[in-house]
């Protein structure tokens, strides 16, 4: 299980990142503009870190030392999570337990004299944590661990999207497509709003992806509006990238080497007066400013034109939001169980296999309604009808991991997971 601990390494890294910059923890510390150093100096580490952990990986095999190293900052990883949940939770006792009266900066100073003197132990344990990255960081070098440039990008080219879904192979989202789809064909919650953003809203892996895909390429989508572009944004929140990205899917699109300026005209241009619907999908960018500069363009489009934006964060919809929030749930037992099997029982009946799908119903259990979860080990066990193996993973220590990880393993998972198990 040692490859598949390592890529649960590296997602469990991602987690944590994703609780530094935008979790409640930062968010409140620079509400109040108090030191966040600590936090900034553990976020370059633990990026430091995973840029070498592909290197890692392969060497631990036949260099013992890699091996502890690996162990050693796996153990530190975890403590740094249990850590900001903790700070987390703290500070939502605080919320709670503070009086009616009290308004946000209040409580925030409450909060912070509580956990941020010199003597508090979650000061005292950030610093211990970074101290012990700190020779971890500074033993790479020593091991002669080197970063994998390629496989960073390759990591950001696979979280690209494309508006294409397969149908068949979609369950349980006919409710919510049906909820969307109406949002998007009534009027306007504002007279002088001309454009509705729809926020799906929901953690990784749950098919926020899917289902605005199922949305985007509905008959009655092409027949209400007259421009559609669908533009994958994730991380990248640069305005002129974004732009163009827009554009290239509308007719004509554009010349790579016009100014912001000129792309923004250009896209005023297109949109003016016609009907659209844009899908943002994977919006990370919390910052308001970043999003005021794209929304610039998008009144010039027609009355009733639509934005569905897909996003992880409350905050992104919150900023972006003109309609209604749409919060996308898990998927039911029985939804999961269907994604799974088709996976799964690839060329054969499930109910010829009795034994086999009381295993795989076992795991299902277990993925919480997750999609990617269900699909990404019943794609795992495909064609496969040795129990034993089913067995292997229905016990394995995968479960052992928060759901907040599932969400940022990559399909480069399933190889490693095949060595361990096969």
């Amino acid at each position: 299980m040692a490859m598949v601990g390592e890529a649960f390494l590296s997602a469990s890294i991602d987690v944590l990142l994703d609780k530094i910059v935008s979790g409640d923890v930062m968010r409140l510390i620079k509400g109040k503009k108090l030191d966040t150093a600590r936090l900034e100096k553990l976020e370059i580490i633990l990026k430091s870190v995973k840029a070498v952990l592909n290197d890692a990986e392969n060497k631990q095999f036949t260099d013992p030392d890699v091996s502890s190293w690996i162990d050693e900052l796996k153990d530190l990883v975890y403590e740094a999570e249990d850590l900001l949940d903790d700070i987390s939770t703290e500070a939502l006792r605080n919320k709670v337990e503070s009086e009616d009266h009290q308004n946000t900066r209040a409580i925030v100073k409450q909060v912070f004299t509580r956990f941020l003197p010199s003597s508090n132990p979650f000061k005292d344990k950030v610093e211990e944590i970074l101290g012990r990255l700190e020779v971890i960081v500074s033993q790479k070098d020593t091991l002669k661990l080197e970063g994998n440039s390629g496989a960073e990008k390759a990591y950001q080219r696979s979280r690209e999207t494309s508006s294409l879904v397969d149908e068949s192979g979609v369950y349980g989202r006919n409710g919510e497509k049906e909820d969307i789809m109406e949002l998007l064909h009534r009027q306007n919650l504002y007279a002088d709003n001309k454009v509705d953003v729809i926020p799906i809203v929901g953690m990784g892996g749950l098919g926020k992806t899917t289902l605005a895909k199922l949305i985007y390429n509905d008959q009655k989508v092409a027949e209400w509006f007259e421009l559609k572009a669908w533009v994958c944004v994730s991380e990248e929140s640069d305005p002129s990238k974004v732009t163009k990205a827009i554009l290239q899917e509308l007719p004509g699109g554009c010349d790579d080497s016009q100014s912001l300026n000129q792309l923004q005209l250009k896209l005023k241009d297109k949109l003016s007066g016609n009907k659209f619907l844009l899908v943002l999908d994977d919006v990370w960018n919390e910052n308001p400013n970043a999003w005021e500069e794209l929304r610039i363009h998008f009144s010039f489009g027609a009355q009733n034109s639509k934005i569905i934006v897909t996003t992880r964060h409350e905050n992104v919809a919150a900023i972006m939001k003109t309609g209604q929030s749409y919060p996308l749930q898990t998927l039911s037992n029985d939804d999961c169980w269907e994604l799974f099997a088709k996976h799964a029982f690839v060329g054969t009946n499930p109910g010829m296999h009795p034994d086999l799908m009381a295993i795989g119903k076992a795991i299902v259990k277990r993925c919480d309604g997750l999609p990617l979860a269900a699909k990404s080990l019943g794609g795992l066990l495909r064609c496969n009808l040795d129990a034993a193996k089913w067995n292997k993973i229905l016990h394995s220590n995968f479960w052992d991991l928060s759901t907040d990880i599932l969400p940022h393993l990559s399909t480069d998972i399933l190889p490693a997971l095949k060595l361990s198990y096969y």
